[in-house]
């Protein structure tokens, strides 16, 4: 099980496909928290031990600058971001990176794959 936390782009009904996957997915949304900014996101995210998913590249900028091991991050890239689409990639990307996303890691996930970056990020 993996604790996630879903950023204003992605659908709800994400986070609800994921619950049922048996993971803990929250929409800030849900949270009244859809003006929080990204820093802030980052934070909470580590506070509680979740990994920020969203299709916003700032994130990667703020997570690598940080210097920290958590949280991780999934970044979706798709051509298609319809949540059927976004549903299946986090699918694949969750059951290929589980480990990696405990530990502490950066996920881009494209149509054509994914590509994982260990944190803290060096150099």
């Amino acid at each position: 099980m993996i604790r996630l936390l879903l950023d204003m782009g992605i659908a709800r009904s994400t986070g609800v496909f994921l619950n049922s996957l048996g993971h803990d997915a929250i929409h800030l949304i849900d949270e009244g928290l859809e003006r929080l900014p990204d820093l802030r996101i980052v934070e909470k995210a580590r506070l509680e031990g979740r990994v920020v998913v969203t299709h916003d590249p700032d994130f990667s900028r703020i997570v690598a600058l940080s210097g920290r091991r958590i949280p991780s991050l999934i970044t979706l890239r798709l051509g298609d971001m319809r949540p059927s689409s976004v549903n299946s990639a986090l699918t694949v990307v969750l059951r290929e990176t589980s480990d990696a996303l405990v530990a502490g890691a950066l996920v881009s996930v494209t149509d054509s794959g994914l590509r994982l970056r260990l944190l803290p990020v060096q150099g």
